[in-house]
């Protein structure tokens, strides 16, 4: 027999505990179905509800990261007008400055 353990993905790990979660079949009916140990199937259960408040609180993060970019849009905008003010000025100045002569 082989000691090493399998490798399943995140996605087939989220059905099987969503069909766990359903409660349209027992933890043993689940696990015989996609031959997992039912101490595993236990251990992502676990997992996937202590998890499950962070999918919920990442909405709140990217809105404070959007946010964020906005603010430092409007503020690239407000010094990229501020800079072709700043040229228009100092071109008016060169040219009464050369006219003078």
């Amino acid at each position: 027999m082989s000691n090493q353990a399998k490798k399943y993905t995140p996605q087939f790990k989220a059905k099987v505990v969503l069909e766990l979660l359903r409660g349209e079949k027992t933890q043993a009916e689940v696990s015989r179905a996609h031959g997992v140990h039912r101490s595993v199937l236990t251990r992502w259960q676990n997992e996937f509800v202590e998890r499950a408040p962070s999918v919920f609180g990442e909405v709140g993060q990217v809105s404070e990261v959007e946010s964020r970019i906005a603010e430092l849009e409007q503020m690239v905008g407000k010094l990229t007008m501020q800079l072709e003010i700043a040229k228009k000025a100092s071109s008016i100045s060169v040219t009464k400055q050369s006219g003078k002569s």
